[in-house]
C-alpha cells in the first residue's frame, strides 16, 4: 500500500462536459491542464460515461464492487497494479479491470486517458 507521500491530489469533475450531438475536442482541456490528477466526466453513453483523464503520480489502491473500468491511453505511460500483477499501458493500449477487482493505478509521466465506466461509478473507488 502506499504512504502519505506517494498519494497525489486529485481533480474529480463528475459533470458532463459535453452533451449529444456536441462536438468533443479535448485538445483545449488536455493542453490547460495543471492538476497533476485530472478527472473530467465528457460525455454520458447509455448508462456509461466517457472520462478524460490526465495525470502524473499515483492513485490510491481501491475497488469497483459493482462496476468494469476501461482505461485507453492516448498519450504516456499508464501503469495498473493489480494484487498478483503489473500492467503497463503505452499509446493506443487498453485494458479492462472486472468489478470487484482491487487495483492502483500510476502515470511515471504526464499520461492522457480516456476511461469508459458506468455513470454510477465513483472514480475513487467503493
Amino acid at each position: 500500500m502506499e504512504t502519505n507521500e506517494e498519494r497525489t491530489s486529485y481533480a474529480i469533475n463528475l459533470n458532463t462536459f459535453y452533451e449529444p450531438l456536441e462536438l468533443l475536442d479535448v485538445h483545449d482541456l488536455v493542453k490547460a491542464c495543471q492538476d497533476p490528477w485530472y478527472n473530467q466526466t465528457l460525455s454520458r453513453v447509455n448508462d456509461c460515461v466517457v472520462r478524460l483523464g490526465i495525470m502524473q503520480g499515483v492513485f490510491h489502491w481501491h475497488k469497483h464492487d459493482n462496476e468494469d473500468e476501461f482505461f485507453f491511453v492516448l498519450q504516456g505511460r499508464f501503469i495498473i497494479e493489480l494484487e498478483d500483477q503489473t500492467i503497463e499501458l503505452a499509446p493506443w493500449q487498453g485494458f479492462t479491470i472486472p468489478r470487484g477487482v482491487v487495483h492502483r493505478t500510476k502515470a511515471p509521466e504526464r499520461t492522457v486517458i480516456l476511461m469508459m465506466e458506468g455513470a454510477n461509478v465513483i472514480p475513487t473507488g467503493d
